[in-house]
């Protein structure tokens, strides 16, 4: 029985091994982080090691104005943030939330005029990719809320 049981768990652990060691696509690309209570692309500009600059193919040159630019942006929102941290009435989120955008739209266009036409293209369809990513976990958290507030009723 003991012999049989093994052989059995190795017959079952095998195709898992197999599986396991098969290489993933080259060219697929890698899976958004998650975190608990966090959606894809909420790490950021960074996100995971070059974040959306990546996959541009970028100059040494456009690297560390890129990164000179995210830097300033980032003081910038930092400023902005707490400029209205101690005003929060709704009027006020509101209009930090809108000069938040103002100042990221400014900095991606700052970073899109660095970029060369190819790098544009690229650029503009993983922002889309990262918009739809962001879209999808907004909805999956709706989803969630109202299955959690069915089980409390």
């Amino acid at each position: 029985m003991r012999k049989t049981l093994t052989a059995l768990l190795i017959a079952a652990a095998l195709p898992t091994v197999a599986l396991a060691a098969t290489p993933a696509p080259t060219d697929a690309p890698p899976p958004a982080p998650f975190m608990k209570d966090h959606g894809p692309g909420m790490h950021g500009q960074r996100g995971d090691h070059g974040g959306p600059f990546r996959e541009l193919n970028l100059t040494q040159d456009q690297r560390q104005q890129i990164g000179k630019l995210m830097g300033d942006s980032m003081k910038d929102r930092r400023a902005i943030t707490e400029k209205y941290w101690n005003k929060l009435p709704e009027a006020d989120r509101k209009a930090m939330q809108e000069e938040l955008k103002a100042n990221h739209d400014k900095t991606d266009a700052s970073v899109r005029g660095l970029l060369t036409p190819e790098q544009q293209k690229k650029f503009d369809e993983l922002k889309k990719q990262r918009e739809q990513r962001k879209a999808e976990w907004a909805e999956f958290q709706t989803w969630k809320a109202q299955k959690d507030g069915a089980k409390t009723n």
